[in-house]
């Protein structure tokens, strides 16, 4: 088939050209690759993402063994915590520069290709979360929950890496699942230093609870209805969405659980105190009154 160029000149399309696509021309930042011979080098692709995982797998059992060497009176989880901070403020920082700089916005365009710096940020927290997840297990220190949370991110980074798109989804999902992580690791280290009965603990538990219930209930209810009405992910990606905004609800439950025995303790505590005060004073205004009459 001849198409003509806007200049007027005869233009023959190459396979991987949208006339080789059922006569639609693709939008920016589209993802369906129409070439038929890419998939052989799909196989290859794989193999060299799987190696730079292993890569970056290794750079953080290597971080956390020196961080144990260094701390070792501290204990496992207080080094394994600080990889996961580091982890976490990296990755913000990445997903942040992909979502608002780099592009393209995740509420327009889901279900677009992957761009390297994309790919990068989720080989990065892949193997992050293969070693969390072996730590987890080995120690024992998580519940099903966050195993599951584990497994779901594992399995959609996979698929997503996989696919060659999406990757702008599961971006914004890494950002908004670990814009939190930082409170509380920090929440979590206040408590071991003997810190966390203080302002800065009352601080850092509020913070936590409205950036959670903001990021994950809010904008996560909106990026999964942008990824829900669109057409260009795939079903089982739109799946994987699903999955991650129920996960955050049943953390959202534990969260409303502890905010709910923390501050109603704390209010019963201020009644209480409020009470005795006016009490108090009662009484000595009863008192001062009698020595007058007196």
């Amino acid at each position: 088939m001849v198409q003509t160029s806007q200049k007027g000149r005869l233009h023959h399309p190459t396979r991987c050209e949208p006339a080789y696509c059922g006569g639609r021309v693709q939008q920016q930042y589209s993802t369906h690759n129409c070439c038929p011979f890419t998939n052989r080098f799909q196989h290859s692709r794989m193999t060299l993402l799987a190696a730079v995982v292993l890569l970056c797998l290794s750079g953080w059992v290597a971080l956390y063994v020196i961080l144990c060497n260094i701390n070792g009176s501290r204990g496992y989880e207080w080094n394994c915590r600080l990889v996961t901070l580091l982890h976490g403020v990296l990755v913000v920082c990445i997903t942040a520069y992909i979502g608002y700089v780099d592009g393209p916005w995740p509420f327009t365009y889901p279900g677009t290709k992957n761009t390297p710096l994309q790919i990068s940020a989720m080989v990065l927290s892949l193997s992050y979360f293969i070693f969390d997840m072996v730590w987890c297990m080995y120690f024992r220190t998580e519940g099903p929950v966050m195993l599951a949370h584990h497994t779901v991110s594992i399995l959609g980074i996979v698929v997503t890496l996989w696919l060659g798109e999406s990757g702008v989804e599961s971006c914004a999902v890494l950002f908004g699942s670990e814009i939190t992580n930082p409170l509380l690791q920090a929440r979590w280290f206040l408590r071991r230093t003997g810190r966390y009965e203080t302002a800065l603990g009352e601080a850092v538990d509020l913070a936590f609870v409205l950036l959670f219930v903001f990021m994950r209930v809010f904008v996560g209810g909106a990026m999964l209805y942008c990824e829900l009405i669109s057409p260009r992910p795939r079903f089982f990606i739109k799946c994987g969405g699903v999955a991650m905004y129920a996960l955050s609800w049943v953390f959202m439950v534990d969260i409303w659980r502890f905010a709910k025995r923390k501050y109603g303790s704390k209010m019963a505590q201020w009644r209480e105190q409020g009470a005795r005060s006016l009490k108090n004073g009662a009484v000595v205004g009863d008192d001062a009154h009698e020595g007058k009459l007196d």
